[in-house]
């Protein structure tokens, strides 16, 4: 009874040391990464930056700085004459932006005790003009062309359904007055086929304006493993499927095509090559990116496209890269240590 009583002290011994040091492991790890973020943050800008300056005038591209240094995760822009110049770098942080002339719309993690995640609407000064929370971690955002629409994608926990995969949040607020909306498109009807599709897994996410149409707008619309474009309308609340296998779609300035990513692997390894699809024929036109493109794309102009990738070699940092739609183009680094970009004319 008694060497029974001691080996078991014993155990208990070496395990509360084992626990301490553990801790006391995690504790310097958890202090040294701070102090590398501190110093990180407040280094010299490894780019050359400005500061203080509103919106320039157009055209000009605002993007997510992702340089090393001050300002590091905040709102830029570049002139769209010398997109690696020097960049204008403002006080705003923010996870995803997009704007146009006189908006910008900030998506961003506010951490705390409780993390908790914002829309932010900024005037050309940088300026907060409202907010609202959103339910879960910034993923895609688009200003309509005139301003009037905004729209927000996030992440979010908690359906019944998302045991596996993932789940989202999508609205549409119109700036009109200041207030008012979509709400969740997942409300809107859900139209494949010609029937009404009410499964409770629908999932909405990365919408686009149609340019010149202030009722119309595209977006992915996903259920039982199966993924559209979906042609929306405010005025209905409807999303009709016109597409198979379209994710984040980007409307090009004309309006005649949409640009997108298309998963050509399986859906645990994920690989979306960049494709595009002419709205008045149907037909499909996959570009040579062979690196996978997890990013809404943007349009630089209506023979070009922009989007982020991740630097592998820099942790937090990302690039943006220009592909033509020409199939035979090649891509090429448009903005360096920059994500999310927005062109504005």
């Amino acid at each position: 009874m008694s060497t029974t009583f001691t080996g078991g002290r014993l155990r208990w011994a070496i395990l509360l040391a084992v626990t301490a040091v553990v801790l006391a492991a995690a504790g310097i790890y958890a202090v040294g990464a701070y102090q590398r973020f501190e110093q990180s943050r407040t280094a010299a800008p490894s780019v050359g930056v400005t500061a203080g300056q509103p919106l320039p005038d157009v055209p000009f591209v605002l993007f997510r700085n992702t340089a090393g240094g001050q300002g590091y995760g905040n709102a830029a822009t570049v002139a769209l004459s010398s997109p690696d110049g020097t960049r204008a770098v403002s006080e705003q942080a923010c996870d995803r932006v997009y704007g146009t002339v006189s908006t910008v719309i900030c998506l961003k993690t506010n951490r705390g005790l409780v993390t908790a995640f914002e829309a932010a609407v900024l005037d050309r000064d940088w300026q907060q003009q409202r907010a609202w929370p959103v339910p879960g971690i910034p993923s895609r955002t688009r200003i309509s062309a005139d301003g009037s629409m905004i729209a927000t994608t996030v992440f979010v926990t908690g359906h019944s359904y998302a045991t596996a995969g993932f789940s989202t949040a999508t609205e549409i607020n119109l700036t009109a007055g200041g207030s008012g909306g979509s709400g969740n498109l997942e409300d809107f009807a859900l139209i494949v086929n010609g029937e009404r599709l009410q499964a409770t897994d629908r999932n909405i996410w990365g919408v686009t304006f149609a340019p010149g149409q202030s009722d119309v707008f595209y977006a992915t619309a996903a259920s039982s493993g199966r993924i559209w474009l979906v042609r929306g309308s405010l005025s209905a609340k409807t999303l009709t499927a016109v597409h198979d296998n379209v994710e984040c779609p980007s409307i090009s300035p004309d309006g005649t095509r949409i640009a997108y990513k298309k998963n050509d692997a399986g859906p645990l390894t994920a690989h979306w090559k960049v494709a595009l699809l002419d709205l008045a024929t149907g037909r499909e036109t996959v570009l040579s990116e062979k690196r996978s493109v997890d990013d809404q794309i943007e349009w630089l102009d209506n023979q070009n496209l922009l989007y982020g990738l991740a630097d592998e070699n820099i942790p937090g940092d990302s690039n943006i890269w220009k592909l033509g739609t020409d199939p035979a183009s090649q891509p090429s680094l448009f903005i360096p240590h920059a994500w999310s970009p927005s062109v504005v004319r």
